[in-house]
């Protein structure tokens, strides 16, 4: 049986603790997606913007730290070379990426209050399986 409105497990309205998964204040998004994932298993809605927004948090870092670290290497080639370009360009990637990522945690949170399965490119077909 699937809960598609109403209440969560948690109290909350369904598209409230779906908005919540994508909060990123004070690992606000972490805790809630934790909880609405273990505890709620009949609202669909919520539990797939909780599964969402721990796949964009995990691709996010999983993305990032190599992309940190060839802007760290690049300010060595670039000392060495005189000029830097490896990591502006590096950088712009960077820069790049998380403004996509930004966009993509804006347009999921205004989709979730709004009770809708709005699905991020790769990411939300995993959601949507796993929920």
């Amino acid at each position: 049986m699937q809960n598609m409105n109403g209440k969560s497990a948690l109290g909350l309205d369904a598209n409230v603790a779906a908005l919540l998964c994508y909060v990123p204040v004070c690992a606000i998004n972490l805790i809630m997606s934790i909880l609405v994932i273990v505890q709620d298993k009949t609202n669909k809605v919520a539990r797939f913007h909780a599964f969402q927004s721990l796949f964009l948090m995990i691709a996010s870092i999983v993305i990032s730290i190599p992309l940190y670290i060839l802007i760290f290497v690049g300010v060595f080639v670039d000392a060495a070379i005189g000029f830097p370009i490896v990591s502006l360009l590096v950088g712009l990637g960077a820069l790049i990426f998380g403004l996509a990522i930004l966009f993509f945690l804006v347009m999921a949170a205004i989709k979730a209050f709004g009770g809708e399965m709005y699905k991020i490119p790769v990411i939300g077909n995993f959601a949507e399986k796993y929920s």
